[in-house]
């Protein structure tokens, strides 16, 4: 099968970093502890699991040693916990999420109502929530009634979000009553690079594979615009996933993958599916 790699996929900058200093932390550390998964890639969660990287969902389960800030960032309360602990920290966020975080805090400080275009459920989000107070989650227009009777609106984005989606939001936020707005653009231009690239290459391809974790935000956001423009499009965590009945009359094959994917799993898929031959049995690809 002809398989095409997009120009840009997999680890991004961020991701890179925060994998590399867990590695390095683990060398030197007996006991290093994730608040939440470091990324979102279950494959690269076991592997650390296996260094010795102790993926937590509180800080009641961190009694002492080094805690690793994940990529996504922390909360300000989380953060405050670690210290009043006396805990090591070594910290993986990604600096355009602490970017965010500055610009979320200085908005408040100016006396702006922080609204944050995004998921609310999104560590990411999470973690900026807390540098300013009350502010406003917006991830779809049935959220906007959050912003009734704000009249100075400070808006940012979480860094995953695709460009379409941020212009959307603003556009609705502005047929709204508001005295000043202060828009400040905070998508990560790796991510928005990835997009572009995906949906260029959907459309050349019979079939459109998207890789990586299935709750990365930023993966499903590549297999959701790609659906929208190739419905056979499949978002799939590795080669073990894939169905080969749906290669049955494909000729070319489309691959790209999430900032959490690690180019092996990406390398894999393409192998496995550059070997491929429509006239196999459906499962002796495998």
């Amino acid at each position: 099968m002809n398989v095409i790699v997009a120009e840009k996929c997999g680890f991004c900058p961020g991701v890179r970093n925060a994998i590399t200093l867990a590695y390095e932390t683990l060398s030197k550390e007996k006991i290093v502890y994730s608040l939440g998964p470091i990324i979102h890639n279950q494959d690269v969660v076991n592997e650390l699991s296996e260094k010795g990287l102790k993926t937590v969902d509180s800080m009641d389960q961190i009694p002492s040693g080094t805690v690793l800030i994940r990529s996504h960032g922390a909360t300000k309360q989380q953060l405050n916990q670690i210290r009043e602990k006396g805990l090591r920290i070594v910290d993986a966020t990604c600096v355009l999420v602490k970017r965010v975080q500055k610009i979320g805090q200085q908005l408040h400080e100016e006396g702006y109502k922080v609204v944050i275009i995004g998921d609310e459920n999104h560590p990411e989000v999470q973690a900026v929530v807390g540098y300013a107070e009350d502010v406003a989650v917006i991830g779809q227009v049935a959220d906007l009634c959050k912003l009734s009777g704000h009249k100075k609106l400070g808006v940012i984005c979480q860094t995953t979000q695709s460009p379409d989606h941020f212009a959307g939001m603003v556009a609705e936020i502005i047929r709204r009553g508001f005295s000043e707005l202060k828009v400040v653009n905070t998508l990560c231009r790796e991510t928005i690079n990835r997009q572009e690239a995906a949906v260029k290459l959907c459309k050349q391809v019979d079939v459109m594979f998207v890789l990586g974790g299935l709750h990365s935000a930023n993966t499903r956001k590549l297999a959701e615009l790609c659906r929208k423009h190739n419905n056979a499009t499949f978002h799939l965590q590795n080669w073990e996933e894939l169905d080969t009945k749906v290669l049955a009359g494909r000729q070319t094959a489309g691959v790209t993958a999430g900032a959490s994917t690690p180019d092996s799993v990406i390398e894999r898929f393409v192998r496995h599916l550059q070997a491929y031959e429509s006239s196999q049995n459906s499962k002796s690809s495998r």
